[in-house]
């Protein structure tokens, strides 16, 4: 795409630069950050990976948090156990069918001058703290109303898969969590103003018996009831995001509508990036939409990590006529393009209803 480049110094940020919660576990993985300018920096919100260190690989350790003593705790699974499952490397099924990740996610920023170059906050300011969060917290979208930022991200337990948010004024105190969508629900992206008077956010159900994942559309008045979901946008049969779709970064203001990042995936569990654009005022009305995405997994580090082939947003920057893309690259890295923001626009194609 020629209106796409990639950051020379990709990837930005690897597991390597980030300090451990504590000496007994290692990083996996730093990838899909929240992003939003703070105090005249671009701040990002981290999902950090970790897992408990192993010293015999017969072994897999999995780590919880555990809200009775407010710790994390371990749970230990034997590899040579039959009745166990461990052919998905994110999750491991017991032989009584419970699923456990086998990973731990919290959120760490990160804040540069450049927007290139990040100092890492040495302290995670967002941890998992209560029974929804017992597998971790993950993937934040941030959005900014006024002097205040509303942060939402996924929260997962073996009570299912919510959607969270905080509050805060200063990403160093935040207002205790809400769950602010049920379960099954994830990839939560509010827009930046309100429209018509009430807020709006795109998010993605994912358990149904009849569908596959898809986009809806819910407002609200106050940020912590949401109603009047609407299907905003599906998955398409045969193409690039048949087997599910989700909203990456916050809708993007511009002046032919509201344009929205979103990624796919197809039966191979390939992510990619497409966009679409909605109308200004009525942003439940789909105008156009990516035949072809626009970001794909080609370079070695969006091809070879925890996961293959996966590119994945939850944040941009807008600046002028570029957005500045902050993406996640095979679940391990942190990695930046640069797009051009007419012609993002420009490649889609008009829908008809």
């Amino acid at each position: 795409m020629t209106f796409l480049a990639r950051e020379e110094k990709n990837p930005i940020i690897v597991p390597e630069q980030i300090r451990p919660s504590s000496e007994d576990f290692e990083v996996i993985g730093v990838f899909n950050p929240g992003v939003t300018t703070f105090r005249g920096k671009t701040l990002l919100l981290m999902r950090v990976a970790e897992r408990p260190k192993c010293h015999d690989e017969r072994y897999l350790y999995v780590p919880f948090f555990n809200e009775t003593t407010s710790s994390v705790d371990i749970k230990c699974f034997d590899r040579q156990d039959t009745s166990v499952d461990f052919s998905d490397c994110r999750v491991v099924v017991d032989g009584e069918g419970n699923r456990y990740l086998t990973s731990f996610s919290s959120l760490l920023l990160a804040t540069s001058e450049n927007g290139v170059d990040f100092e890492i906050d040495p302290v995670f300011r967002m941890a998992p703290s209560n029974k929804y969060e017992a597998y971790g917290i993950e993937d934040a979208r941030i959005v900014r109303f006024g002097n205040t930022y509303f942060i939402s991200y996924t929260a997962a337990s073996q009570y299912g898969i919510c959607t969270a948010a905080v509050t805060t004024e200063d990403f160093v105190t935040f207002s205790p969590p809400i769950n602010i969508m049920c379960p099954d629900n994830k990839d939560i992206s509010l827009f930046p103003e309100k429209i018509g008077g009430k807020y709006y956010a795109i998010h993605r159900p994912s358990c149904s018996e009849f569908s596959k994942p898809n986009m809806w559309l819910a407002q609200s008045e106050n940020l912590a009831f949401w109603g009047d979901h609407k299907l905003l946008m599906s998955v398409r049969e045969g193409m690039w995001d048949s087997a599910r779709i989700g909203a990456s970064s916050v809708p993007i203001r511009t002046d032919r509508g509201w344009l929205v990042i979103y990624h796919g995936a197809d039966e191979s569990c390939a992510y990619r990036l497409g966009a679409a654009l909605f109308d200004g005022d009525a942003p439940e009305k789909l105008i156009a939409r990516s035949r072809e995405p626009f970001l794909v997994p080609d370079m070695p580090y969006e091809r070879n990590g925890f996961v293959k082939n996966v590119v994945f947003a939850c944040g941009s920057v807008a600046e002028g006529g570029t957005i500045r893309l902050y993406y996640g690259a095979a679940d391990k890295y942190i990695c930046l393009a640069r797009i051009g923001l007419d012609g993002l626009i420009d490649s889609l194609e008009e829908v008809h209803s």
